[in-house]
This record gives C-alpha cells, sequence and structure tokens, in this order.
C-alpha cells in the first residue's frame, strides 16, 4: 500500500501561502461551528518520526480560537497512565461537546511501537484491532467526528531530516537516540503501518494518507482533509476567502 503513495507531489511556496490562509480561515470558521452545534471532534496524527506532524498541527491550530482546542503529545506512558488499560489514558482526555481534542500520535501506538519493540505482546496487539475500532465506533455513535491521519515520507527523505536535525542547534532538541533505533527497525515499521492501515479504516473513521516529502503540500493536505470533514459533518459550508478577492476583482 505504502509503495504506491505518490511522494512527488509538491506546491510552489507562493501556491502554499495562498491556500495555507484560505484554509486556516475556512478552518476558524468551522471551528466556531463545532463550538455552535455542540459536536467533539477528535483529530489524530500518526506518522514516521520527522514526518511533519508538529508543523501540519501548528499551522491548523495558527488561527482557532485556542478555548476551543486542545493538543495531547502522547509519549510512554507514566504514572497512573501505566497502570490502566491502554486505552483508559485517552478516554479521560476525549474532548467534550463542541470542543476539539488533536492526538499528536495516539492509541495507535499499540499497534506500531508497542508492537515493534515488544512492549505488548502479540496476542495484545493483535486483539487491539477490534479494541480500537470499537472504540472508535462509540465515540462516533455519541456524535465525535473523528479525522485520521497517517504522514509518509520516504527512509531517505527521513534521514535527511534527521541529519538537518543534528546539525540545526535550534532543532537538535527534536532528534534522541530512540530515533535512530526506531528507524533501523524501518522495515518491521512499515509492515505495522500497513496492517493499521488495513484493519483500522472504517467507513466511521478513515485514515487519510498524507504525502509528506514536500510539507508544504502535507500541510495544506491535512488542512483541506479537515476543512472536507468537517464541513460534511456540520452540513456547513464555510466562506472561500479565494472567492470573495475574485468577485471584488471582477467589480473593479
Amino acid at each position: 500500500m505504502l509503495e504506491t503513495v505518490d511522494l512527488t507531489l509538491a506546491l510552489s511556496k507562493k501556491e502554499y501561502q495562498r491556500q495555507l490562509q484560505r484554509r486556516q480561515v475556512q478552518v476558524r470558521e468551522l471551528a466556531y461551528q463545532v463550538y455552535v452545534q455542540k459536536r467533539p471532534v477528535v483529530i489524530v496524527y500518526e506518522g514516521w518520526d520527522a514526518a511533519g506532524k508538529g508543523g501540519s498541527i501548528k499551522r491548523l491550530t495558527a488561527r482557532m480560537d485556542p478555548r476551543g482546542y486542545v493538543v495531547y503529545p502522547i509519549s510512554a506512558p507514566q504514572g497512573d497512565d501505566k497502570e490502566h488499560h491502554y486505552l483508559w489514558r485517552f478516554w479521560r482526555r476525549l474532548p467534550e461537546r463542541g470542543q476539539i481534542a488533536i492526538f499528536d500520535r495516539s492509541w495507535y501506538g499499540r499497534v506500531l511501537v508497542e508492537r515493534v519493540e515488544g512492549f505488548a505482546t502479540e496476542e495484545e496487539w493483535k486483539r487491539a484491532y477490534r479494541e480500537i475500532n470499537s472504540f472508535e465506533r462509540q465515540l462516533h455513535d455519541f456524535g465525535t467526528i473523528i479525522i485520521k491521519f497517517w504522514i509518509h515520507i520516504s527512509r531517505e527523505e527521513q534521514l535527511r531530516r534527521f541529519e538537518q536535525r543534528k546539525s540545526i542547534t535550534y532543532k537538535s532538541w527534536k532528534l534522541t537516540d530512540e530515533d535512530w533505533r526506531n528507524r533501523d527497525k524501518w522495515p518491521l515499521y512499515e509492515q505495522a503501518v500497513e496492517e493499521m492501515l488495513l484493519k483500522t479504516s472504517t467507513v466511521t473513521a478513515p485514515w487519510t494518507v498524507v504525502e509528506g516529502e514536500d510539507k508544504y503540500w502535507a500541510r495544506v493536505k491535512a488542512l483541506a482533509t479537515v476543512v472536507e470533514v468537517l464541513s460534511r459533518e456540520l452540513d456547513y459550508k464555510p466562506q472561500d476567502p479565494l472567492d470573495r478577492k475574485r468577485r471584488k476583482k471582477k467589480k473593479k
């Protein structure tokens, strides 16, 4: 599946800035509708290390009212989270009606890192596909809008970004020994990702694979997907700032 993803897709800087502003304005309008209609929203970001999850989330939230969303950076469970079922820490972080919860990594760690690194037994991670689908189905039935992204890059592009992080002081904190260890297990992670996408992309909570080689393309595609899904689920069409600009030019 992943080998069919077209990683050559890209945007020019000019078109990126144009589409970025357009989509951010629409997301802001739709986020207000989320509040008005009292719908909970869950947005999940998964992807390779250095794929650009953080940058995409930054652009998504840039113009949103900070009172209307929360971002959860998910790492290894600690404290009480470690003593409960793996879904417990996500249940307790789910958004209330009218709020948006954004997960920078999520419950899919069970079938990715926990599977590959041996933190979950084979029986546990195989069972997790059913548990996760049931979990998301319950959220959907409650009225939750679910959007899931897998940001995909090539192994070569990941290495380039790792080397860049290592050489730039203010980015070096992003690179850890764990990132290098995960990279060594690329084939195992790739197999886990393929199976995850196949077994947990459902009608109620489908995956969107984002071509992430070009960061401009990836950010705009994620924003456009959020606009599309929220518009459909909320039955609300946000204004298009580009249409307004075209109309103004015609009048002149």
